[in-house]
């Protein structure tokens, strides 16, 4: 019987397609810096060596910020933002392309780097692991320090990493100290490093379950901890509370997984209110495009194309539609995933009004050199229906 403790690792690259991308334009550190541009808004090289940029005030089109520099973000600025609304906030902050071509290679090597001082790894995406580092004879901080030490060498890069007792306080350590960060947590940490934080940082609580809390007055970790477990239970339904009850107190029990592929990766959203396809057509667009530009986000960056794009919808008496197609190309173009699945929803009745849209990518296949930068284009979604 294994008696030691579990030692879990979440190591977490900062700021990751940034800093890939501060590596190439060096003149840029410390700066503002969006990235999600396209093709056209390639840095022009200049005669001294250096580049001219563009700026996202002169941005035009309806694309979203892959991620920002740390110095965007205190601006406000971060991913998942449409670039002309952050243009609204800092006219000035320089944009740069996405190249996830690049941003796999040094996804590559940083894990292979760590892979070489402690190879049991969960693979979590393009820019994050955890490690089970139980087994291993170097002592704790020492030993992620010199995991940090490997990620820098093999890559230029920084990376922030947390070890912990389980994967969900190593997830949420991992964040406290960034960037650069080397944080060790045990359980009796818990009361002063995490109930002080927000709820929102426990992976597992997010925006909708957050608004939730709030409304019975839980606003912290540590008001979560101490909420009454039926009151959760009556909010939640029993599991989910369950969760939430264990999470507060920094109960963990998962297992590290080194064989992690998914059969499915989605995208869903609830509506605030029911909506109806031709009276809320253009809310509907917007929501179905952010939608599939998300979904084709999360497969880049786990390194997956799609053969297969579907869709889901909940009408208001809670009956459930899907359509499937599969295509002749396996894809993580966000264009090619928005007009497959805008073709599965002509083929579903559209003339009841629904409470929840879904997009999905199935049929997967691991593709190591994917070029994702087309953006999504915003048609009108249900004219034809």
């Amino acid at each position: 019987m294994n008696n030691k403790p579990r030692r879990i690792a979440h190591l977490d690259m900062d700021a990751f397609y940034a800093s890939v991308e501060l590596l190439r334009y060096p003149e840029l550190k410390g700066q503002a810096v969006l990235i999600g541009g396209g093709s056209s808004h390639r840095p022009i090289p200049k005669g001294d060596g250096t580049h001219e940029f563009s700026r996202i005030k002169d941005y035009v089109g309806r694309g979203v910020a892959t991620t920002s520099t740390y110095a965007a973000r205190a601006l406000g600025i971060f991913s998942a933002m449409g670039i002309m609304k952050a243009a609204k906030l800092a006219p000035d902050v320089y944009l740069l392309p996405t190249d996830f071509d690049s941003y796999r290679h040094y996804s590559r090597l940083f894990k292979e780097a760590v892979g070489k001082i402690a190879p049991k790894i969960e693979n979590r995406g393009i820019d994050e692991i955890y490690i089970d580092l139980s087994d291993h004879p170097q002592e704790t901080r020492e030993l992620a320090s010199s995991l940090k030490h490997a990620v820098a060498e093999a890559t230029s890069l920084t990376c922030s990493i947390c070890v912990a007792p389980n994967k969900l306080l190593a997830k949420i350590g991992s964040d406290l100290d960034k960037p650069d960060g080397l944080t060790i947590l045990n359980m009796e940490d818990v009361p002063t490093r995490i109930w002080p934080l927000p709820v929102k940082k426990v992976n597992g609580i997010g925006p909708k379950a957050t608004e939730r809390l709030a409304s019975l007055g839980i606003n912290t970790v540590g008001e979560l901890s101490n909420a009454d477990l039926g009151l959760l239970q009556t909010t939640f339904g029993s599991n989910y509370a369950g969760w939430l009850y264990n999470a507060a107190r920094g109960i963990d029990d998962r297992e590290i997984s080194t064989e992690s592929e998914p059969k499915v990766i989605s995208r869903e959203t609830t509506f605030d209110r029911d909506l109806h396809a031709v009276h809320d057509k253009a809310v509907l667009t917007e929501i179905f495009t952010d939608l599939c530009t998300r979904l084709a986000r999360d497969l880049t960056k786990k390194g997956y194309r799609c053969k297969t794009v579907g869709i889901k919808i909940r009408y208001t008496d809670f009956r459930i539609s899907t359509r499937d197609i599969t295509i002749p190309v396996a894809t993580a173009d966000p264009a090619v995933i928005r007009r497959t699945a805008g073709e599965c929803l002509r083929r579903v009745a559209l003339e009841h009004r629904f409470r929840l849209l879904g997009v999905r990518a199935s049929a997967l296949i691991r593709e190591a050199d994917v070029s994702n930068e087309r953006q999504v284009s915003q048609g009108m979604l249900f004219d034809d229906t």
